[in-house]
């Protein structure tokens, strides 16, 4: 019987990326083996998106350049010059309110140091990244096959990070420049920052095209934590533009993720003999753990008990992933 076609599949959510980077971490040390080893496509958004470009970016042999453990500690050594904010730039920009929070030098800094001119089309499993583009009002989408395809394209790895984590508020968009035009890219999240349905799309496509059931599929999930701390409406009904300025993203992104769980729940119930076809590894955060861009070491730690309170939770589902990862 073959094997069934692997996805995973990584949520967005800044500096929370280290939850899914330490059960990929977990993953690996389990099976023995390298996550693009163990999936066929890996997509991601924003933070998660920089997760599934760094697991699929070639090293020395054909081998993958970074292990997931790799990547966890990238938040730990990077998160604090990725989301710098210089006192003058707090005291001339409060809170955002005057332009992105961030100068854009720290994480594109931090991204040509981790991908160097690594190109999208050598990725070492397929991959897709999400952005939307401000200026053609689309969904855009960063993908090895595509890039293999159209030299368009086939842009930096350094440049497909850096696109989908330009969160609105936090980092100014990216401009990409091609011959016949332009794309102007801010986060994925703001339509898929649960990027699984997309990927989901992309594997029937591929499945379409190679004549195998379109059923074939296992699909894994890796959200970055839910603050489920509630907007009362005594808050809420006085907000004008800069009261939802943040409060709009929290919305967004959750009510993305929750609802492409639903439907993949609903789309993936286990398959023949009760095998299983989509898992969603995802936690609830105490207080304090919600911020995307809180850097300090007690942040950093939270998140760290964070995935080991998943890993307790869903010790089982590990396990079978495991097995079946296994074959």
């Amino acid at each position: 019987m073959p094997k069934p076609f692997r996805i995973l599949s990584i949520d967005g959510g800044g500096i929370r990326g280290l939850i899914p980077a330490l059960l990929l971490a977990e993953l690996e040390r389990q099976t023995g083996r390298a996550v693009s080893d163990s999936f066929d496509l890996i997509a991601g958004t924003s933070t998660g998106g920089i997760l599934a470009l760094g697991l699929a970016a070639p090293g020395q042999g054909g081998r993958p350049r970074y292990s997931a453990q790799d990547l966890a500690a990238l938040y730990l050594k990077e998160g604090t010059r990725i989301f710098d904010e210089s006192l003058w730039r707090r005291l001339t920009n409060p809170m955002g309110l005057r332009a992105a929070k961030y100068p854009s030098d720290g994480i594109e800094e931090v991204l040509e140091q981790y991908f160097g001119e690594s190109r999208l089309k050598d990725s070492l499993v397929e991959v897709l990244v999400t952005a939307y583009d401000l200026e053609k009002r689309d969904a855009f989408f960063y993908r090895r096959r595509r890039a293999r395809e159209d030299n368009r394209y086939d842009v930096p790895m350094r440049v497909a990070a850096r696109a989908t984590s330009a969160a609105p508020t936090y980092f100014e968009p990216l401009l990409v420049p091609w011959p016949e035009g332009r794309d102007v890219l801010v986060d994925g999240g703001v339509f898929a920052n649960n990027p699984a349905m997309c990927a989901y799309a992309e594997a029937r496509q591929t499945l379409a095209k190679e004549a195998r059931n379109a059923d074939d599929l296992l699909l894994v999930s890796l959200g970055t934590g839910l603050y489920t701390r509630p907007y009362r409406y005594e808050d809420a009904k006085g907000w004008g533009v800069a009261g939802w300025a943040r409060p709009i993203l929290d919305v967004i992104f959750d009510g993305v993720a929750d609802t492409v769980d639903y439907q993949l729940r609903q789309l993936l119930s286990p398959g023949a003999g009760g095998a299983t076809r989509y898992l969603r590894f995802q936690t609830d955060l105490d207080a304090g753990l919600s911020e995307m861009d809180d850097t300090s070491p007690e942040h950093l730690e939270g998140l760290r008990r964070a995935a080991e309170a998943i890993l307790q939770r869903q010790s089982a589902d590990m396990a079978a992933l495991v097995r079946q990862l296994a074959g």
